[in-house]
């Protein structure tokens, strides 16, 4: 039924707190505003699929940003499984409040994370929630955490284009651009062009595609094996025309590195060709950043 004027004016006194768009929003397709973070870039890592090791290179990034000298946060969004923590070694950390602000985790001098796995009483504890709730989280995670002033905020988001996504687009200022992470195989590669579509209608730039697992370096002999295939994220930038970063083959012990807490990236100085490949695939992303 359709509303009288004075239904559609307090239809709009209370849509001017809420953060969602309606059929009855007064103005349609307007935006939420900005959330308020002293961030010079913020840096989303998006994967079309999940299993891709998008959270993998988020760490690698964030870490290798801190390692040339900028103050640096990760903000782990896949609320749904938060794995950073893990990733870091900060996972039994707790938060802590100081005045209005939430304390994130300090790293280092000059890296630090927030997650909402560190809200929750254990890492079996499932989070079951809607739209709504999530975009009120992640605007919490932008303001009302004491960031301080950062030059770059590496943000992991889920697989897909969901909700998150969508969120942190409309709510997070200066986004510099956006990281796609893919395995070779058609099944991911597809995927990931939808990815790239996705960040092109939201307006922002594609820094580039990166072909994580690879083929695989077998721990015994050291030599390189297909397993998944290899160059299937390389032809899909070219024929997307967004820049690819490199690839990063399979490693034991890059999984056993995410395990145990510890960014493969700092492994400097080894003579190790996964190394050498992560090493090759940052270097080219932080500069592509730093455009």
């Amino acid at each position: 039924m359709p509303k009288t004027t004075a239904e559609k004016e307090e239809c709009e006194k209370k849509c001017e707190t809420c953060e969602l768009e309606c059929a009855d929003r007064a103005k349609p397709g307007a935006m939420p505003e900005k959330a308020k973070i002293q961030v010079k870039h913020v840096i989303l890592v998006l994967s079309g699929k999940g299993g891709v090791g998008k959270s993998t290179v988020a760490v690698n990034l964030a870490w290798s940003l801190s390692e040339h000298g900028f103050q640096v946060g990760i903000l782990d969004l896949d609320i749904h499984g938060p794995n950073i923590p893990i990733m870091l070694g900060i996972q039994n950390e707790r938060l802590q409040a100081m005045g209005n602000l939430i304390e994130p985790i300090r790293i280092t001098g000059n890296l630090s994370a927030m997650s909402m796995a560190f809200l929750l009483p254990d890492v079996s504890t499932p989070v079951i929630w809607r739209g709504p709730m999530k975009m009120a989280a992640i605007r919490q995670f932008l303001e009302e955490v004491n960031w301080g002033e950062l030059d770059y905020l590496v943000v992991d988001l889920p697989p897909g284009t969901g909700d998150e996504a969508l969120s942190i687009a409309q709510l997070a200022p200066n986004v510099s651009g956006v990281v796609i992470v893919t395995t070779p195989q058609d099944v991911a590669t597809v995927d990931s062009r939808k990815a790239v579509k996705f960040v092109e209608m939201l307006g922002f730039r594609v820094l580039g595609i990166i072909e994580n697992m690879s083929g695989m370096i077998c721990p015994h002999c050291k030599q390189e094996i297909d397993l998944f295939g290899k160059g299937g994220g390389e032809k899909a930038a070219e024929e997307m025309g967004v820049p690819f970063l490199g690839s990063i083959p399979m490693d034991p012990e890059m999984r056993k590195a995410g395990d145990e807490g510890r960014p493969f990236v700092i492994r400097r100085g080894e003579t190790n060709p996964t190394w050498e490949a992560v090493d090759r695939v940052m270097e080219a992303l932080v500069s592509e950043v730093e455009k």
